[in-house]
């Protein structure tokens, strides 16, 4: 009797344990229409796993002839089932993704476009496949983008702050380094590097703050008057907006984005501290170059913005645009195509200017 009452008073006192054992749920048999599964029961365990087949003219809603099941919680996980054999099954792009289907397959006929990770890119400019028959049509490569920088260099007695390790970081990435405690840069404890085409900007150079012999290093500090340095650092699209006799502060140009330290200081030794660059944010499409569009003479489009030229060429009564997608200073232009297919996404990339 004692220990029935221990038994109860354990469970009580402990809830975890009671959450662990009510977690773990078993699954009623699945509904399968057009197939069977083995082993046959009417309850399975939680972590049991189930084999299923499909009936002829079907097929499992993953890779292979026959599925596999397995009962999590009270749910079976993938959910089985069987779809036609003309369907397709979620197609696994390596540093790519693309709009998961609610059914979790696909139709004979249906398009998908892949969006690639930041850093890279669509290669051949392929970015859609299209279920024919059971199989995609083709499908498409995320590569590393020409402009996408990898590792960091590593600096003796800094460390990288506030990102985790990746292998690709795609252009304008910025990554803050700060040296150990009793070392710092000429500029500061901390210093900011850019991915710029492909390559990153210069990074710190860590420096302790005295020697064996009695001697110290000398760590640059700004001067009162910025005047001491001469001539202001040249930004291309870039202009000096403000002279607080201490600094300088730039500001670029319309359709271009400031990249690096926005105010810029004159050291004690007579030089300037890292000056910014100004970026274009902003795509140029001539059309007078282009033959399958209207010429239109030159269009200006945004970063991150798409336009749809009108095609030279129309399909009956239906006009046809092709979508001019401006990206990183770079545009990507689609085959001619009825804008609710461009809605869609269902147009292939052309050609990429």
């Amino acid at each position: 009797m004692c220990v029935r009452y221990l038994g109860v008073f354990l469970l009580v006192w402990n809830p975890q344990v009671l959450h662990a054992q009510s977690a773990a749920q078993p699954c009623p048999a699945p509904s399968l229409n057009g197939g069977f599964f083995s082993p046959g029961q009417s309850a399975y365990n939680h972590e049991a796993t189930l084999s299923y087949t499909c009936h002829d003219g079907l097929k499992p809603a993953v890779k292979g002839w026959w599925g596999s099941s397995r009962c999590q919680n009270g749910n079976w996980s993938p959910n089985p089932q069987c779809i036609d054999e003309k369907a397709c099954v979620p197609l696994t792009i390596p540093n790519g993704n693309h709009d998961a289907s609610t059914d979790g397959w696909y139709q004979d006929r249906d398009k998908i476009r892949v969006r690639c990770d930041e850093g890279y890119e669509h290669k051949d400019h392929d970015a859609t496949a299209q279920c024919i028959n059971g199989a995609w049509s083709s499908v498409p490569i995320c590569e590393r983008s020409t402009e996408s920088c990898g590792d960091p260099p590593k600096i003796p007695h800094a460390v990288i702050i506030g990102k985790g390790y990746q292998e690709v970081f795609a252009e304008n990435s910025q990554l803050q380094y700060k040296c150990e405690d009793g070392y710092a840069a000429e500029e500061a404890d901390t210093k900011t590097i850019i991915c710029i085409s492909g390559n990153w900007t210069e990074g710190p150079t860590c420096r302790h703050g005295g020697s064996a012999g009695g001697g110290h290093t000398t760590v640059r500090t700004p001067v009162s008057g910025v005047d001491t340095c001469g001539t202001p650092p040249l930004v291309a699209n870039g202009d000096v907006v403000e002279n607080t006799g201490r600094s300088l502060r730039y500001q670029c140009a319309t359709h271009s984005e400031l990249v690096g330290p926005r105010m810029v200081e004159c050291y004690s030794d007579g030089t300037w501290s890292e000056a910014p660059t100004c970026k274009a944010t902003y795509c140029s499409v001539d059309t007078d170059e282009l033959s399958h569009v209207k010429s239109v003479g030159v269009r200006f489009i945004n970063d991150g913005e798409e336009e749809n030229l009108e095609c030279s060429r129309h399909s009956g009564f239906f006009y046809h645009f092709s979508e001019a997608r401006c990206t990183r200073g770079k545009v990507k232009l689609s085959e001619c195509c009825h804008k609710i297919d461009i809605g869609l996404g269902l147009c292939n990339d052309l050609l990429l200017i």
